[in-house]
């Protein structure tokens, strides 16, 4: 499912009608008929208001209206700006509104007083058109319907808000029951705290062709259904070579649990083998945590690595990080794990490292993945962790291609993007995961799907969304976001899985 910025939906817009030969007024025909179809079952019994601004949002609302007044339902329709104002397609929309013999009100403090006679507004007042500060009436119009009790369903997105996020707290935009995207979200509604405005979010198909999209940045939601197409499960022939030979390095003095959670999720999302290399002085007390792994002590000093390594690294792929520390041997450890001619996860302490070595990275000939939290992701790059929150797609895009990895940078709507460019939004998860020990659990399961999916984006994604999702059948069944430990989203991981695989099995 595509994603866009502002910029490339208007010139999907313009491509459609210049080059296609789409008419706007069609294309806003569509887009209302789409709205009244996505919304005719909520609206039954409802007293409605539709607020209208100029520009294409609304548009779309004089169509809206127009549907909803052929079908009986009891709705106001409100005007904001002087009729005359209304230019292009949306004047011809209203022309016809008003010839289909149908009456409007014009914006007045009736309708902010009484907001109350109401029990829906459908919002298009804004839409993509807004680039400054909310002015007035709009400005007053919007608190006066985030004051009540009102229902709110926008239209593309909430009026007040840039498409491609940025909000910082002026004045506040519609806080929006469901918004109704029109052919493809728009970036901002995964970027907090623009995403708390939104609501549900449906995407609607109004009809503009995948040409129209051949030169925006190739950016999606992975779904369920990906995740469906791209899982599979072990065949009859199969043996423990076949799904990847794994090392999990990590642990220090008062960190021991870090890579044995990372080794257990590993192993529950279907690694072949996985060995554990901990400093030697923890060893013997966790040897026994987790009796399916190998585990091995590796050179130390006061419980923590000293950056000496034991033996080959000849394994299909490496997680370093989970509670390696900060000691100065973490820094070695590092550094020689990233000559090693196999798939490298880094993450935890491995990335505070990585801050001084990220040039190694270009010379790596074998893939590379990170999964920094934003705070890492500051550190890796110089921006505040502000900056990255307000610019996720443009920050993880312009470094995962001028360093070659697949980056995943974590939060809510977690985003992978892969060293070409791509990007995928994973839309499961919830605060439940912001808890000590979620990223161990991440970073093993990236390690193990990565492995064993013959495309190392695939396995990430699935293994982005396998984690969420586990985390969301645990709150939907037993548990709080309050109360859910990384160990019990390990636990979960079976149930995830066989959700998706049960036909194997009858």
């Amino acid at each position: 499912m595509r994603i866009v910025s502002g910029e490339e939906m208007y010139e999907a817009d313009r491509f459609a009608m210049e080059e296609i030969g789409l008419s706007g007024a069609m294309l806003m025909e569509n887009a209302g008929k789409a709205l009244f179809d996505a919304m005719k079952e909520r609206l039954k019994d409802q007293r409605i208001a539709v607020v209208i601004g100029t520009g294409n949002n609304g548009g779309d609302g004089f169509v809206l209206s127009r549907y909803l007044k052929e079908h009986g339902y009891e709705v106001d329709v409100w005007v904001v700006p002087p009729v005359k104002k209304l230019k292009g397609d949306a004047k011809t929309h209203f022309t016809i509104f008003r010839n289909s013999g149908f009456e409007w009100r014009a914006l007045n403090e009736e309708l902010v007083n009484h907001l109350d006679h109401y029990t829906v507004m459908i919002d298009c007042l804004l839409g993509l058109g807004i680039s400054g500060p909310i002015r007035s009436p709009y400005k007053e119009l919007i608190q006066g319907i985030n004051k009540s009790e009102i229902s709110v369903y926008s239209v593309d997105l909430p009026s007040g808000l840039k498409s491609d996020g940025g909000y910082e707290g002026e004045a506040e935009p519609i806080r929006a029951e469901r918004t109704y995207t029109l052919q493809a979200p728009k970036t901002g509604a995964f970027i907090y705290p623009d995403a708390e405005y939104y609501g549900e979010l449906e995407i609607l198909n109004i009809g503009l062709p995948h040409i129209a999209f051949e030169k925006s940045q190739s950016k999606k939601i992975w779904t369920n259904d990906d995740v469906a197409n791209t899982l599979s499960d072990r065949t009859a022939s199969s043996h423990k070579g076949s799904h990847g030979k794994g090392l999990v390095i990590g642990g220090s003095s008062g960190m021991a649990g870090a890579p044995i959670m990372t080794a257990k999720a590993a192993y529950r999302s279907g690694a072949g083998l996985i060995q554990a290399a901990v400093p030697e002085e923890i060893l013997s007390v966790i040897a026994g945590a987790l009796i399916e792994a190998i585990f091995q002590g590796w050179p130390s000093d006061g419980g923590h690595f000293t950056g000496e390594i034991l033996g080959e690294l000849s394994f299909d792929g490496i997680a370093a990080g989970p509670g390696l520390g900060r000691e100065k041997g973490g820094r070695k450890l590092v550094q020689t794990v990233m000559g090693a001619d196999c798939l490298l996860v880094l993450d935890a302490d491995a990335l505070y490292h990585l801050s001084g070595l990220k040039e190694q990275l270009i010379k790596r000939q074998a893939p590379t993945i990170l999964t920094p939290h934003p705070g890492e992701m500051a550190r890796l790059t110089g921006y505040s962790i502000a900056d990255i929150q307000k610019n996720r797609f443009e920050i993880s895009y312009r470094f995962a291609r001028e360093f070659g990895v697949y980056l995943v940078l974590k939060g809510p709507y977690t985003l992978v993007t892969d060293p070409d460019g791509n990007q995928f939004v994973n839309p499961t998860g919830n605060p439940a995961l912001a808890k000590g020990g979620s990223g161990d659990v991440l970073t093993g399961m990236v390690l193990a799907f990565a492995m064993h999916t013959p495309s190392i984006q695939e396995g990430i994604s699935n293994a982005v969304y396998l984690h969420g999702k586990a985390a969301d059948m645990l709150v939907q069944s037993a548990h709080s976001t309050l109360d859910v430990l990384a160990t019990d989203v390990i636990e979960q991981i079976p149930a995830v899985l066989h959700s998706f695989l049960k036909h194997h099995y009858g």
